[in-house]
């Protein structure tokens, strides 16, 4: 089969080994590397939560790619790139970095298991954060391959708010969906947080309800493709998807657990 696709851009939720072995961040660690493998370039990225130890991973600021700041809502936050390389891999992971979304130690929820207030706020400056860093990079994806919830608003941003940028203007958008969707609410105002560029109201209806399942909707909504990484994905999303008539790659776990399932996102993503 021609390989179509020759660069893949992958926005992960979890990196293993950054955060603890998972579903997600097993993939996380292993597809970038079978993809790099393959010959296809690849760019890695996920947030800098603050469980991850800088020291020990020996992640450091990229200078050149941090700077700017990303308004959400009225409020201008610094965006920081760090990186860090695995070695065993030979592949570097950026992390998109800001004190006030990140520095906590737990990823979703505080110590007691409340989800946090500012999810919503993160999920837009993490998606925001990486396509920005990209457009620095100038780095022009063929693939864009979403997994983890906190990447959901990535194809939105994709096909609304940077579909006239060079950069992304020949990139399809590959969503992994897993069962990490979020059991509880986001923030009323989420909607309007959203907002930016040419994203308007109505492209993003769907939000006036601010749940994990309608913001995985949103997310294949404005998807080209969907992965099932898990056989635990919310029946609901996975009959939205089929009604948006998506191309899809069923779970398959066998291919899973002997690791011949980067053959099959390969080629996947080359029949894009």
């Amino acid at each position: 089969m021609e390989e179509t696709a020759k660069k893949v851009l992958f926005v992960n939720s979890e990196i293993f080994p950054y955060l603890p072995e998972t579903d997600i961040a097993r993939i996380g660690r292993y597809l970038p590397q079978g993809i790099q493998e393959r010959k296809k370039e690849i760019r890695s990225f996920m947030p800098r939560y603050g469980c991850i130890n800088e020291r020990k991973n020996q992640l450091h600021e990229v200078i050149r790619l941090s700077g700017m700041n990303i308004i959400i809502g009225d409020v201008d936050r610094p965006l920081v790139i760090k990186v860090a390389s695995i070695s065993a891999a030979r592949i570097q992971v950026y992390f998109i970095d800001n004190d006030d979304y990140f520095k906590r130690k737990q990823t979703y929820c505080d110590p007691d298991g409340k989800f946090f207030e500012d999810n919503d706020e993160r999920a837009i400056f993490f998606a925001r954060g990486v396509l920005e860093t990209v457009k620095k990079l100038r780095w022009a994806p063929d693939i864009v391959h979403c997994q983890g919830w906190i990447s959901h608003l990535v194809p939105l941003y994709l096909k609304k708010a940077y579909r006239d940028d060079p950069i992304f203007s020949n990139s399809k958008i590959v969503l992994s969906l897993y069962d990490d969707t979020p059991a509880a609410d986001f923030s009323a105002s989420f909607a309007d947080k959203v907002l930016y560029g040419g994203v308007k109201k109505e492209d993003i209806a769907i939000l006036e309800q601010p749940n994990g399942i309608n913001l995985a909707k949103l997310a294949a909504l404005y998807s080209d493709a969907v992965i099932y990484g898990s056989d635990a994905v919310d029946p609901a999303l996975v009959q939205y998807c089929k009604e948006l008539s998506l191309p899809a790659l069923e779970f398959d776990p066998q291919a899973l657990a002997n690791g011949t399932y980067v053959d099959g996102y390969n080629n996947f993503y080359n029949q894009l």
